[in-house]
């Protein structure tokens, strides 16, 4: 155990550094994923064939392996940051967006004729009643997204991205030589607790963006 700590220590600047990329690549790519998600999600909700369709491909894309994903794309996207942020993104983008769905298709139909029968027209209905009251949903699927992408993210030093995952990956292709054990560890438990953070931040995040009516 106190080897570990001093592995650690020793490297302490590196890790934190590393950390700090996996976080920055994992923020990244959720707001892009997060921001094709809506879009995609405004454009089709309305339309059973068309929201089916992306529901069906959010599925389907949740069933691809991330370690093959890596390795189609090292074809054809020679930087190791690039592939990455193109890999998570794809991946955020899967569980919003079928929350995303779900909850738009669950505001009431009567708010919104109402709200049209004011004089709001479509974006503004769409801004004022309609995201908000989807929201909850919404941001359940980035919280989902984000501890996703955590995960993955680690991958991503196959490809030669950036963050925690090279820890990890050194030191299982070293195992049984010095600290290969403590550098897969450290890399891991790292990405544990950026994940737990990233879970609790986007509580409070979450309670304030929803509106206090809607509020569980």
């Amino acid at each position: 155990m106190m080897g570990f700590f001093s592995f650690v220590q020793d490297r302490w600047s590196l890790l934190s550094f590393q950390g700090y990329q996996h976080v920055s690549m994992v923020l990244q790519s959720l707001l892009l994923a997060t921001l094709i998600a809506l879009v995609i999600a405004i454009l089709t909700y309305s339309s059973p064939l068309a929201s089916r369709l992306a529901e069906s491909t959010t599925a389907l894309g949740l069933t691809l392996p991330s370690f093959a994903l890596f390795g189609l794309l090292i074809a054809f996207i020679p930087s190791g940051v690039t592939l990455t942020i193109v890999a998570l993104t794809f991946y955020g983008t899967l569980p919003i967006l079928r929350n995303a769905i779900v909850g738009f298709r669950g505001v009431d139909r009567g708010l919104v004729e109402s709200a049209r029968g004011m004089g709001m027209n479509r974006l503004t209905t769409l801004l004022r009643l309609q995201l908000p009251l989807a929201w909850p949903v919404i941001f359940t699927g980035i919280r989902v997204s984000a501890q996703m992408l955590m995960g993955i993210g680690a991958i991503a030093a196959l490809a030669s991205g950036p963050g925690l995952g090279s820890f990890i990956f050194s030191g299982l292709s070293r195992l049984g030589g010095a600290n290969a054990t403590n550098s897969a560890v450290a890399g891991v438990l790292g990405v544990v607790l950026l994940a737990i953070v990233l879970d609790v931040v986007p509580n409070v995040v979450g309670r304030l963006t929803t509106s206090r009516g809607i509020r569980v």
